[in-house]
């Protein structure tokens, strides 16, 4: 099949995957009186004297907004809001199927974050959360940091939902070739918004106990420039800052030179990087998570031919595909459920261990749920919802 070709015609014929509908008729005087003028007064009234009940009597408590500036579409880049939109339509589509909550794409023509900063805080009202996707880093740092005061959780997808699945799947690859985590060295290439996510949750940058968050042994990321280390005078201030929990023997060089030993390497970066030889400098049974789009930074079967013992990818047609929609969906729906404030780390955490978990015996072939499992969300949501309260009853959140 054409994907592109078929795409297209499908979105022309449906002219938008996402459309508004009643929860219920309204065919009589009665039905209008109730839900508009004049009934429509009591709920609007017992709002104005009590906020909370916008919880109770409006769309709020199941809504979340799904904002971006077309800045960072999937693998087409800086493409603007109007092009953005069919994929945050298909977000939308993905947050109804796994997790019963209605959303809508907010796709503002602007890539100023003081202005959406302040447009997110003017529609916040109307949402029980803001799913901030495809904004550029460093950008999409500053905009996640500034709203986390807002009373709702504000999550940035691209870092954190990239992050929890990754980790996720390295639960579960790590004991599959008897490695334990906390002994792991890990090269990250690719050092925008899921770069720097997925180094920070698995050195538990975040996390004060770790008792509860086992950080990996060694951490070295690399951007297109290759290892960030303290000589670099280039870096912003993002990759400044990953120098306190990265790259401890201040090594030097490329993306060649950081995976020698390394065993694990996690690309978030651009296709076609590593050949088989690459992997052959890397440690014994050394997993690999090429997520670059459309194209792998390495095939699997150039990884295994190196020696790898796991290889993941960001593709669907490939075992092991490390796809967000295990996360986010079921993220969402557990905050809700809790009426949490943020996602905490121990949120984040536990949603990482409920997708590890859902695997039973994991394989080669089978480290991580199939994107489409529909189990998944529902035990994501427990586990987040669990955390959440367990940190209000802590005053965490």
């Amino acid at each position: 099949m054409d994907y592109n070709e078929e795409s297209l015609n499908l979105h022309r014929y449906l002219k938008g995957k996402i459309g508004i509908r009643n929860k219920m008729d309204v065919r009589t005087k009665d039905h209008l009186s109730l839900v508009y003028s004049p009934g429509v007064a009591a709920p609007c009234l017992a709002i104005a004297k009590d906020p909370e009940k916008v919880w109770e009597y409006t769309i709020k408590s199941n809504c979340v907004a799904i904002v971006t500036d077309g800045s960072a579409v999937l693998g087409l880049g800086n493409i603007g809001a109007a092009a953005s939109i069919p994929v945050m339509e298909g977000k939308a589509m993905l947050f109804r199927r796994f997790g019963n909550i209605n959303a809508f794409p907010i796709c503002l023509d602007t890539q100023d974050v003081d202005e959406i900063v302040e447009t997110v805080r003017r529609i916040a009202p109307v949402f029980g959360g803001i799913n901030l996707e495809d904004i550029a880093a460093p950008r999409s740092f500053e905009v996640e940091a500034r709203l986390q005061d807002l009373g709702i959780p504000v999550f940035h997808d691209d870092q954190h939902g990239t992050a929890i699945v990754v980790l996720g799947a390295l639960i579960n690859a790590a004991k599959l070739v008897n490695k334990p985590m906390s002994e792991l060295k890990v090269v990250i290439n690719g050092a925008g918004a899921a770069g720097i996510a997925i180094a920070r949750l698995l050195r538990c940058v975040e996390h004060n106990d770790n008792s509860i968050c086992t950080p990996v042994n060694e951490m070295i990321i690399c951007d297109s420039k290759g290892i960030i280390h303290k000589g670099r005078t280039n870096l912003n201030d993002e990759k400044q800052r990953s120098l306190t929990y990265s790259n401890p023997n201040n090594i030097e060089g490329t993306l060649k030179d950081a995976i020698k030993d390394a065993d694990v390497f996690i690309g978030v970066s651009q296709g076609n990087l590593l050949v088989a030889d690459d992997i052959k400098t890397m440690a014994k049974d050394s997993i690999i998570f090429a997520l670059a789009n459309p194209e792998p930074e390495i095939m699997p079967e150039e990884a295994y031919k190196g020696g790898a013992a796991i290889v993941g990818t960001g593709r669907s047609d490939l075992p092991n595909q490390v796809n967000n929609v295990l996360g986010f969906p079921g993220i969402f729906r557990g905050a809700l459920d809790a009426r949490a404030k943020r996602i905490t780390p121990n949120m984040k955490l536990a949603a990482a261990k409920a997708i590890a978990e859902s695997i039973d015996t994991p394989t080669q072939d089978m480290i991580i749920p199939p994107a489409l499992d529909e189990v998944v969300a529902f035990r994501v949501a427990k586990a987040v919802e669990a955390a959440a309260k367990e940190d209000m009853a802590n005053g965490i959140l």
